[in-house]
């Protein structure tokens, strides 16, 4: 998708995506929450130090920055999209929460090295696909020694993500990427350990069955995935 489409969707998309999944029992506060916490405690079992910079790569209307925030307060945020409107929703909605930054797509990123966390929630099916490895390479190389790429897909082989993608205007013309095909695409931008997890097994009616998740993670099964990897 073209920063102009990503402009066209900007000031509806709260509205758009909210009755897009309302099929899954939940909002999209839900949703954004949720990748913020799970990547927190999977930093904290790691026993790895709370990232100190951040990056929300592909950060849209900003629906990410304030868990960010939440779970990282003492951490500087950027957050990098092409969209020019939906930066302007996003700084709108959370003055002060993130430090919004436009950039022209592709590989070359207006950002100095050195962030302990780059963040991405369902950006990638956006992007055409021979693009992936070199902005892998690209995001790689503004992680801190120590720092991680987490990145959340769609799972394709779940029924209800393909239903909400294909029923989605803003996702029109998307295409789910396989968590296998998308760990190796990171493996060849250089990432020396790419860790693949599912989640999203059971919606809101079920939301107390969610403790199970965690003894989940490597069947293909979840609404959604999310790769954690190191250089």
């Amino acid at each position: 998708m073209k920063a102009s489409e990503f402009d066209k969707f900007a000031e509806e998309y709260l509205a758009t995506h909210k009755g897009n999944i309302a099929i899954t029992g939940e909002d999209p506060e839900y949703f954004a929450r949720y990748k913020i916490e799970t990547v927190a405690a999977r930093l904290k079992r790691l026993g790895l130090p709370a990232p100190r910079r951040i990056l929300d790569f592909g950060c849209g209307i900003g629906n990410s920055a304030p868990h960010l925030r939440a779970a990282f307060p003492a951490a500087g945020i950027v957050g990098l999209d092409v969209s020019e409107k939906s930066l302007a929703v996003a700084r709108q909605r959370f003055p002060g929460v993130a430090d919004f930054r436009r950039y022209e797509g592709g590989a070359d990123m207006p950002l100095e090295p050195g962030f302990d966390l780059v963040f991405s929630a369902c950006v990638f099916h956006h992007i055409e696909a021979d693009e992936h490895v070199a902005l892998f390479a690209a995001l790689r190389g503004l992680l801190a020694p120590a720092g991680r790429l987490a990145v959340f897909e769609h799972n394709p082989w779940n029924p209800v993500s393909r239903y909400i993608v294909a029923t989605c205007p803003f996702d029109e013309d998307a295409v789910l990427i396989p968590a296998a095909e998308f760990a190796r695409r990171q493996r060849r931008a250089g990432f020396g350990h790419v860790d693949v997890a599912y989640t999203g097994f059971f919606p809101g009616p079920l939301k107390a069955l969610r403790p199970l998740e965690r003894a989940l993670t490597r069947l293909p099964l979840g609404a959604q995935y999310y790769t954690l990897a190191a250089a």
